[in-house]
């Protein structure tokens, strides 16, 4: 007995059965669509905290450089945190916050 190579995830994405016109007419496919959703709210979620710990990273090692050479980082969470969180899936993009080029 030794450890699997690699990883396989059952779950391929929203339901097929899932009639977003009228969500209650199948409460199991209902609910599983919330899944689903909070799933991939949370994997968004992950994914800005990563940045943000690279970002740290980034501005501890460069020092004073850290605007230039971190630019693409900061961009990069910038994007992430764009419209992620609880509560933000109703706002306009322009109160997200400011976008830098």
């Amino acid at each position: 007995m030794g450890r699997k190579k690699g990883v396989m995830f059952t779950d391929d994405g929203a339901p097929d059965d899932f009639d977003p016109d009228n969500p209650y007419r199948d409460p199991v496919a209902m609910l599983e669509m919330r899944e689903h959703l909070v799933r991939e709210k949370w994997i968004d979620i992950e994914k800005a905290k990563i940045l943000r710990e690279k970002v740290k990273w980034c501005y501890r090692v460069e020092g004073i450089n850290h605007l230039q050479k971190c630019r693409h980082l900061v961009h990069q969470y910038l994007d992430a945190t764009r419209g992620v969180g609880w509560g933000k899936d109703h706002r306009p993009h322009s109160l997200h916050g400011w976008f830098f080029f």
